[in-house]
């Protein structure tokens, strides 16, 4: 029991000591303090709790920037009260789904919120679903509501989905309200007042979907995580509170959704942006006066794939943090970035189903750019072998997680393995003699050529670091003579390079047998929206 209670106390002490170093813990009124204790009693630390928490402590801060415009907390609390109601009377209800299928603007932020507010799960749906998918999931998954921009009506044609409103309305016909029986979310809320409502008896959950790079994403639900969540960031990564934030990464994914969460705790300005565009993220990122930006790696790729003079043109002076993770950072992009804009890159690995993994920051980056770091606060990583047990350092074996965010089970049914508390990402690594987590591949990839193991990550890593390659893709083939090989899939920056040159640079750098068997060119690999190559396409 008193190992319990010191236990219990030095992780408080450690919470307290990280929020007040983000700035999160600050002098209020005792009237605030009371309104916000009730407020947090109430709602919980979902987005319904934490942005109304933002309502009272700053009504008049500005919580959002996108391409209509800015909003205050208090705008943003009053709009999501009103879209609340306006749900209810469409029939949501406690333990109800909310479809979103939103680009980043205010729109997925207010549906957001209005769900939490009425109790109801938020089910976010990728903007890169083909029809197939978005029907497969919406079958299994039933939502009330869908809520979807006008780009993506065609798409949304035949849900079986019976109320639906659009959020982004490119047409005046819609914006006017004259297209048709769908309503706008913008005709929601200005339809109802935006009073108060009584908290739910039971929270809503968020249902983020895996990334679906091998077949139909499975729904992986979350409840509240709490604060356990801000601190395991913001201990390793230096975020303030009030910084203006880019959240160039799409908000339905994790890494996305994670800052968005944040954004309720350090009272950050969300600056938002419907697509990504590389130098439309340099521009607004300078413009708007961010301190950090929230990417995927993919979009760091592509800002450094612009004409150097470009690159030079923006200020990035402000910016601290440069957050990224959705997956691993290829090559030296790591260093390639901070050379270019400084350091302030902060790499996480983890995955939808365990949240934050490890964290590597820009002294981790520069020693080692293809590490994963080390396991932030309240985490545990262990490398198992198959039959469970622990390995040393120097040893690869499968990746494990231990936090206090593991997702609760699919919402089809299934789950991921577990060891003792501790669940497995699908990956395979090892921890080196200096203390840091490798990620070396997925564990479903990994082939076994003329009795070697072979991960093609370690290939793709090698090809990055080549000035003429852009971006890289591996998989296992057939192979007569070795079992399989790797044939690799490159995107170059001009015909200059041929596939024997890099063959012969594999050669250089790593044993014979890793050397691809072929080399195809392409002029870019296919991405989901997330960002994550979908190899499944380059095997077909």
């Amino acid at each position: 029991m008193l190992s319990k209670l010191k236990t219990g106390v030095a992780a408080a002490g450690t919470s307290a000591k990280v929020l007040a170093g983000a700035g999160v813990i600050r002098p209020y009124s005792p009237v605030t303090l009371a309104r916000l204790g009730r407020t947090v009693l109430q709602w919980g630390t979902g987005p319904a709790g934490g942005f109304t928490s933002l309502a009272v402590r700053s009504p008049d801060g500005i919580g959002l920037v996108d391409e209509l415009g800015q909003l205050t907390f208090g705008e943003m609390h009053a709009r999501s009260n009103s879209l609340a109601h306006a749900l209810r009377g469409l029939g949501v209800g406690e333990g109800d789904a909310v479809a979103i299928m939103c680009r980043n603007h205010r729109g997925f932020v207010d549906a957001s919120i209005a769900a939490a507010k009425l109790g109801a799960d938020s089910l976010y749906l990728n903007t890169a679903f083909a029809g197939p998918q978005l029907r497969e999931v919406l079958g299994r998954d039933k939502p009330t509501v869908l809520i979807y921009d006008e780009e993506f009506s065609e798409l949304v044609g035949e849900a079986d989905v019976d109320v639906r409103i659009v959020a982004w309305a490119d047409s005046d016909a819609v914006r006017s309200g004259s297209g048709g029986e769908v309503p706008t979310l913008e005709e929601l809320i200005e339809s109802r007042d935006p009073l108060d409502l009584a908290p739910p008896a039971k929270h809503g959950r968020t249902v983020i979907l895996t990334s679906g790079t091998t077949g139909t994403p499975k729904g992986a639900p979350r409840s509240e995580a709490g604060i356990d969540a801000a601190v395991s960031l913001l201990g390793s990564i230096p975020m303030k509170y009030g910084w203006r934030t880019h959240i160039a990464a799409p908000l339905f994914h994790t890494w996305g959704f994670a800052h968005f969460a944040l954004a309720m705790l350090l009272g950050s300005t969300m600056v938002l942006k419907r697509r990504f565009d590389p130098e439309g993220c340099l521009e607004v990122v300078a413009d708007e006066k961010c301190e950090s930006i929230v990417v995927i790696p993919v979009m760091l790729q592509r800002m450094l794939a612009l004409p150097q003079a470009t690159q030079d043109r923006y200020d990035l002076g402000r910016v601290q943090v440069v957050a990224s993770s959705g997956s691993a950072l290829p090559g030296d992009l790591a260093t390639t970035w901070m050379d270019q804009f400084g350091d302030n890159l902060y790499s996480t690995y983890g995955s939808t189903e365990v949240a934050y993994a490890a964290i590597a920051g820009p002294s981790e980056l520069r020693r080692a750019p293809d590490t994963a770091g080390r396991p932030p606060y309240a985490t545990v990583v262990k490398i198992l072998d198959d039959q469970g047990t622990e390995l040393p350092a120097g040893r690869s074996g499968r990746i494990f997680v231990g936090n206090s965010l593991l997702f609760e089970g699919y919402t089809g049914g299934g789950h991921k393995e577990v060891v003792d508390g501790l669940m497995s990402t699908g990956d395979v690594g090892r921890y080196g003699e200096d203390g840091l987590l490798y990620v070396e591949g997925r564990d479903d990839e990994m082939i076994v050529s003329g009795g070697e193991n072979v991960f093609p990550k370690e290939v793709e890593d090698c090809l990055a670091r080549h000035e003429a390659v852009v971006e890289v893709a591996a998989i296992g083939v057939d192979d007569d003579d070795f079992g399989k090989r790797l044939l690799a899939f490159v995107v170059r920056k001009d015909d200059t390079v041929s596939e024997d040159d890099l063959k012969a640079w594999v050669k250089q750098n790593l044993a014979r047998y890793k050397v691809p068997r072929e080399i195809v060119f392409l002029d870019e690999l296919p991405r989901n929206a997330t960002g994550k190559v979908l190899k499944r396409e380059l095997a077909e």
